[in-house]
């Protein structure tokens, strides 16, 4: 097993130690309340984290509420809330709500999303998305504290007379919170916006991770974060993972994820300004990275599709015999992950999550 790279060494961000968590999102594409009965039994079975997604179609706390309703001891995350769809103080109250009602379970999960879904479907510009998240994260937690709120920057707490109406004061939130701070994770992926979420998050939500290129790809970032990271906030979670499948022959289960992996790298935002493509170069795949991009918006996303790289499929999967997932779960580990968050494959999700379950108590 390689040594833990040496970024992850650092003090302030390093992993605590401990048996991996797991996690894993619940569709938002349709089929939801049938997902919240899956839930209930991975619950039992050892579930840790459950993430709701929120794109332009329901809304993720309405479906967080009922899954709060629903289960006993599984913390309840959106994965992610868009940070230009709501004001910071509305992601507050929607946070502070849903941990109250699930006894103290709820992470509050962000990110900025892109372009196309922002000024599309809500309408907003798609500035700023760095400052704007910092900014969110102070103001949510000041709110938690039930601190009074006044803030300067993009948003302004209150808003200035030249602004508004000039009746507005300051206010601090009527309700008290079941915790001073409910947990705040980024989704990420930029060099500087992985280093604010490394300084002031508490938990950090990459995609398509690839656990041997994490300190190359990510260590500068995460290291200069973690040079300004308050000692309070604790070690980084950092969450992770990718398809499960457990068993021979079962590589080509891999397939199964081209498609999305196409979209994201082809066919999320624009030439020149999509944060997965400029991931995949990162990774070494410069060439395919632009073949995916040029075939997915020229309407050929089946082809998009099958230029995926084969390799890039297995290194963020977990697909293959039992010793190989163990293989892949303790390179995670070793990569920093400490919320292992996968995706069943196969008629018995649970089964697989029990499996995977007694693997990560042992790493």
């Amino acid at each position: 097993m390689s040594a833990r790279p040496t970024w992850w060494r650092l003090p302030t961000i390093g992993f605590s130690g401990g048996s991996v968590r797991l996690s894993m999102q619940v569709s938002y594409a349709g089929g939801f309340k049938e997902a919240a009965d899956r839930v209930v039994e991975l619950e039992k079975a050892g579930l840790d984290i459950v993430w709701v997604a929120e794109a332009y179609g329901f809304d993720a706390p309405t479906m967080m509420g009922y899954l709060a309703a629903r289960t006993e001891r599984v913390q309840i995350g959106s994965g992610i809330l868009p940070i230009y769809s709501r004001t910071p103080t509305l992601l507050a109250q929607t946070a502070a709500g849903l941990d109250y009602i699930s006894d103290g379970r709820a992470i509050l999960g962000i990110g900025a999303s892109g372009p196309q879904v922002i000024e599309g479907w809500h309408g907003v510009p798609y500035d700023r998305p760095l400052q704007r998240t910092r900014e969110i994260i102070e103001i949510c937690r000041t709110a938690w504290r039930r601190g009074v709120l006044t803030h300067d920057g993009i948003y302004n707490l209150p808003l200035p007379p030249e602004q508004g109406t000039g009746l507005g004061k300051p206010l601090k939130m009527i309700t008290h919170p079941v915790r001073p701070s409910v947990p705040i994770y980024v989704a990420s992926l930029g060099p500087k916006n992985v280093e604010m979420t490394a300084e002031v998050a508490d938990g950090w939500m990459p995609i398509l991770f690839v656990p041997e290129k994490a300190g190359e790809v990510w260590g500068e970032s995460l290291a200069k974060g973690a040079a300004n990271r308050s000692a309070e906030l604790g070690p980084l979670e950092v969450v992770a993972g990718g398809m499960v499948a457990i068993g021979d022959g079962l590589e080509g289960l891999r397939d199964a994820a081209r498609p999305m992996v196409a979209l994201y790298v082809g066919g999320m935002g624009a030439r020149g300004r999509n944060f997965y493509n400029d991931l995949a170069r990162r990774y070494g795949y410069e060439d395919e990275a632009a073949t995916i991009q040029d075939l997915y918006l020229s309407g050929k996303k089946d082809k998009a599709a099958a230029a995926v790289p084969p390799e890039l499929l297995e290194k963020t999967s977990l697909v293959g015999p039992p010793g190989y997932v163990r293989e892949r779960m303790a390179a995670m580990k070793e990569a920093g992950v400490t919320v292992l968050s996968i995706t069943p494959v196969g008629a018995d999700p649970v089964r697989v999550l029990e499996q995977v379950r007694s693997w990560a108590d042992e790493l």
